[in-house]
């Protein structure tokens, strides 16, 4: 079996965990493929009882890893994404970081997560992403974000005015900091921060949701994912601020963004008795009384 492991430099606290993790594996007969900045970091760091490979683009992951491990916090985790894309090679991530929605194996579970992964005690929960169709270019070839596609006002003085169509139906124009258009998973993220409902991975929808709105009566908007959402960028400032996940790049008030479901889906590795549920239960501190 071959375990892809992605990551970046981290905290050497968390040092001890890694070796948890690579002994484990090791013990278990896997074929390590390390990115390979990761792996610059930490060749001073682990000594490795076998040889170990490394990768640094997509093109050699696809057929030859079964799974990739996620080591760092969600937004590790969103990179791997963009190592991963339409491969199907299922992701679990290892939280070192803060929250880890997506990250939900913790540190102090590592033996018996990798156990359950290396002898098939899982299962595989299929998320939606959204894409950038137009304009083309933009970010390349990964115009897709797992979490959600976000439009914010570049200079700190002024607003944005964001106007919104789906599918060729107007719905408003927005006047505040910016705007996120989030997927089930991104409404944990970005969107949860700006009173965003929390959607289930399954559910089929994207929301709309504005960043600090001028006008107090205007909420996040729930929409099927199979509509084709247009996007027009007004104001004082010529440009504006894209966001796709972590990558970034600048918007001129002359493009108009189209905005779909993309056409494939990440695999996202679960541990049995584990879901999204308990998950957020847990993240969220859902029925824990201070009082108590």
């Amino acid at each position: 079996m071959t375990i892809a492991i992605f990551g970046k430099a981290f905290n050497p606290d968390h040092l001890e965990y890694f070796r948890l993790l690579v002994g484990r594996l090791e013990e278990s007969g896997c074929q390590l493929l390390i990115w390979e900045p990761f792996r610059d970091f930490i060749h001073d760091k682990i000594t490795f009882q076998g040889k170990v490979k490394s990768f640094r683009h997509h093109d050699q992951l696809r057929g030859k890893a079964d799974y990739l491990l996620s080591v760092g916090g969600d937004g590790t985790m969103l990179d791997a994404v963009q190592l991963v894309r339409d491969s199907g090679i299922p992701v679990a991530g290892i939280n070192l970081g803060r929250m880890g929605f997506l990250s939900s194996i913790s540190r102090n579970e590592i033996i018996p997560a990798i156990s359950d992964i290396l002898e098939g005690r899982f299962r595989i929960e299929k998320r939606s992403l959204i894409r950038l169709e137009s304009p083309v270019g933009l970010f390349g070839d990964m115009s897709f974000a797992l979490n959600e596609i976000s439009i914010n006002k570049k200079e700190t003085s002024s607003m944005v005015v964001v106007q919104v169509w789906v599918d060729d139906c107007f719905v408003n124009s927005y006047w505040a900091d910016g705007l996120i258009v989030a997927t089930p998973t991104g409404s944990t993220a970005y969107s949860l921060s700006c009173n965003g409902p929390i959607i289930v991975p399954d559910s089929h929808n994207f929301v709309i949701t504005p960043i600090a709105p001028h006008n107090l009566t205007v909420r996040p908007l729930v929409i099927p994912d199979s509509s084709r959402i247009r996007i027009k960028v007004d104001g004082r400032d010529k440009h504006a601020l894209i966001r796709l996940d972590s990558r970034v790049s600048i918007l001129t008030q002359e493009l108009e963004l189209i905005i779909r479901k993309a056409d494939f889906e990440v695999n996202l590795l679960q541990r049995n008795g584990e879901n999204f549920f308990s998950t957020i239960r847990g993240k969220l501190n859902w029925g824990m009384d201070i009082r108590n």
